[in-house]
């Protein structure tokens, strides 16, 4: 008895130790283009900070289009990670050029709207979200421009997925360095007239953010023409699999509105407090920032949980999948406190920092506070509805809990809340962060009943493809 209790126990702190030796190499690239990430949208509002409040303001509205951009793609992108890192554990690599296709595919009829939009259409997209007129002129010059980058956009998003699900996370990392870097240093040559350049104000910035995307997007051709096993090529739009195709409609697909329901429904946050003055806007704009840098470790973790728990149960490793899930919760709650701390620990230096308005500096410091803990709601959802029930194939519980919570409890709190009952501002914005721990009794069930522990890889695919190739 005593000698099974110890090899148990030697084998529970190998599992262990082997996770967190996977679960690291994951982690701290992933951690790193996130930090990047929240680095370039901080280096703007810093950068825009000695132009105005009015800039900050006008760009923080017109980039959430951005950002409902970036959740398509990151329901794009994860969903195909959903696919891909199973078929990986398995090493089909003809299932993962499948998976990447339909994937594209998707993205770029999205990429071509927005860009098509943001071009024609600019001004009609900013009165959504405020009927400043400064601010409207402003955010529509930065759209117009910004068009280009969303062509890019889509195309590196969804390969630098597929790359992640397979592992190769450091190559994502390097490219984004490099994008992000150069878009740091635009922005300074735009912004601030550098090297004989023009001072272009927001202009400055949506030419630098465009700029780096595309050189981003060199990159991935570059990495792809070294590839030997998946590139990014527009011959895969035209290969198709029909099981491939109907999986991922039914696996991918809700976790791609999953994403958008959200995005789009954090957005109307942001159309909510535009309509509630030019000084909420702008302290809302450095609140973005910080609680970027405040999930970067949070959000981290989730997508690394998600790819290698899709590698394990790709390779049938069920039971390990579900140990390494109560290990991705542990650390989830301990990155969420740092996240906490980390927003806490910034908050004099930021309320020192903005050149704002004193009642724009009252809200900062309140709605800082108000995110410290926030983020620990947002850190727990993100790894179990992103990481680990995607990881098993779990997409459509995640779509419509999130549907419903924001949806059906949030925006219309808080329209409420704002329009109808005229809170104060601070009050709504209270409101409004309660979305994240409204649905935690439902989505802590749903993990604990391990109903999200699937294998969704097909046998032999190829091999069925080509038969039906050669049939008369």
């Amino acid at each position: 008895m005593i000698s099974n209790s110890m090899d148990r126990k030697k084998q529970n702190y190998t599992d262990n130790k082997y996770f967190y030796q996977k679960i690291f190499k994951l982690v701290i690239p992933i951690a790193l283009q996130n930090l990047l990430s929240a680095a370039v949208n901080s280096a703007d509002v810093i950068m825009l900070n000695y132009v105005g409040q009015s800039s900050i303001s006008a760009v923080s509205l017109a980039a959430q289009y951005a950002s409902i951009l970036f959740m398509v793609y990151y329901g794009l992108g994860t969903g195909a990670t959903m696919l891909c890192a199973q078929y990986y554990g398995k090493k089909d690599f003809y299932a993962i050029r499948i998976v990447e296709g339909i994937a594209l595919r998707f993205s770029m009829t999205v990429s071509v709207l927005f860009a098509a939009a943001a071009l024609l259409i600019p001004k009609q997209m900013m009165q959504l979200f405020t009927s400043d007129a400064e601010l409207i002129g402003l955010g529509a010059s930065y759209l117009r421009i910004l068009s280009v980058s969303y062509l890019c956009w889509g195309l590196t998003e969804v390969y630098l997925a597929v790359l992640r699900s397979m592992g190769r996370v450091a190559i994502s990392t390097v490219l984004n360095t490099l994008a992000f870097s150069l878009n740091i240093f635009l922005n300074a040559v735009f912004i601030f007239g550098l090297f004989g350049a023009p001072k272009l104000g927001v202009v400055g910035v949506a030419l630098a953010t465009s700029l780096s995307r595309l050189t981003e997007l060199a990159g991935c051709f570059i990495v792809s023409a070294k590839s030997t096993d998946v590139k990014l090529k527009f011959s895969y739009l035209f290969q198709k699999n029909k099981l491939l195709f109907q999986d991922f409609v039914r696996l991918s697909l809700p976790a791609l509105l999953n994403d958008v329901s959200w995005g789009v429904a954090f957005s109307t946050y942001s159309i909510i407090l535009g309509h509630l003055g030019n000084d909420v806007v702008a302290a809302n704009s450095f609140v973005v920032v910080v609680r970027n840098f405040g999930t970067i470790l949070c959000f981290g973790v989730a997508s690394a949980g998600g790819i290698l728990l899709g590698n394990v149960i790709g390779e049938n490793r069920m039971e390990d999948a579900k140990r390494y899930a109560t290990q991705l919760m542990k650390l989830t709650v301990a990155s969420g406190l740092i996240g906490g701390v980390l927003i806490l620990a910034a908050s004099p230096l930021v309320l020192r920092f903005a050149s704002v308005s004193d009642t724009a500096r009252h809200y900062l410091k309140v709605m800082l506070f108000i995110n410290s803990y926030y983020v620990m709601g947002a850190a727990v959802n993100t790894t179990l509805i992103a990481g680990v029930f995607r990881a098993g194939g779990d997409s459509k519980f995640g779509m419509i809990c999130d549907t419903v919570d924001m949806w059906c409890y949030a925006v219309p709190l808080g329209f409420l809340a704002a329009f109808v009952l005229k809170l104060p501002v601070l009050w709504v914005y209270f409101l409004l962060c309660t979305d994240e721990f409204v649905k935690w009794p439902w989505v802590i069930k749903r993990y604990r009943s391990g109903k999200w522990l699937k294998n969704i890889t097909r046998e032999n695919l190829e091999e069925d493809a080509q038969a039906g190739a050669q049939l008369p």
